[in-house]
């Protein structure tokens, strides 16, 4: 279902592996999204593929490439940045949070039976209203979603011991590194620019990442590379030497080594596998 509100777009639909055409998704690829994924179900998330052993949610910004794999009875709830987006001014529930712009890792939510329980219940909700036609229905949904981040957010805060208020200021450092890392990656490959940015040393970075990672600063930058390589690599038809250049290695030669270091495999070889 999809509702639209002038130029603001909400919708949901029922993601499994029979309901979900690749079509569907790809009509929807550029729009903000919530997945619910029930307990055992397997999806591919950016070239890997994960079961899930409880209940779970899911927050995809439009970059991340999802496929259903053995899902059912999954939720797919999406809209655009003008339905959520830009109204919204806390840090926490914005669509560039820490839900939405991590990348330390796949911010998968998983949920307890309880949690799980009060999700379902908001997207029933959601449901509901979207048959509704009266005038406040639009905000009725956008509170919904609201409320889903909210609970996802806390969530995520207490699985990672980073809920309580005097670490408010970790979460909104691991925030704004995480937004750095997304928004210059293409450009800044370095540890030592990411400290530059955030005014801090690079031994001081790398401590203050080490509180929700066990990966380094370094391996973060160089991972979210490599990301965006395979995602270059696999839904293009760009060249090697062009998608090196995008990512600002002069030396595709370098470029090619440096792929086939972290990723495993040669760029075409990676292309030809997916």
């Amino acid at each position: 279902m999809l509702r639209e509100f002038s130029y603001k777009q909400f919708g949901n639909i029922e993601f499994s592996k029979e309901a979900t055409e690749e079509t569907a998704l790809a009509s929807i690829a550029e729009h903000i999204k919530i997945l619910f994924i029930p307990r055992k179900a397997t999806i591919q998330v950016d070239f890997q593929e994960f079961t899930m052993e409880t209940d779970t949610l899911l927050f995809i910004n439009p970059q991340v490439i999802i496929k259903p794999c053995e899902t059912v009875n999954g939720q797919l709830i999406y809209f655009n940045r003008d339905f959520y987006c830009i109204e919204i001014h806390d840090q926490e529930v914005a669509c560039d949070g820490i839900l939405y712009s991590n990348v330390f890792e796949i911010p998968f939510i998983k949920l307890d039976e309880i949690q799980s329980g009060n999700i379902q219940s908001i997207i029933q909700e959601i449901n509901t209203e979207m048959t509704n036609d009266d005038s406040s229905t639009e905000e009725m949904l956008r509170i919904l979603l609201k409320v889903i981040i909210l609970k996802s957010t806390r969530i995520w805060k207490q699985q990672h011991q980073l809920s309580e208020n005097s670490q408010h200021a970790d979460v909104q450092f691991l925030r704004k590194f995480s937004k750095l890392v997304e928004q210059n990656f293409k450009t800044h490959h370095t540890v030592a620019d990411y400290a530059e940015m955030l005014f801090i040393t690079p031994k001081n970075l790398s401590k203050k990442i080490g509180l929700i990672s066990k990966r380094t600063p370094n391996d973060i930058i160089k991972e979210r590379i490599i990301l965006e390589s395979k995602r270059l690599l696999a839904h293009t038809k760009m060249t090697v030497k062009e998608i090196a250049f995008i990512l600002n290695y002069e030396d595709d030669a370098y470029f090619i080594r440096f792929f086939t270091k972290y990723a495993g495999l040669s760029p075409m070889s990676f292309r030809k596998q997916f």
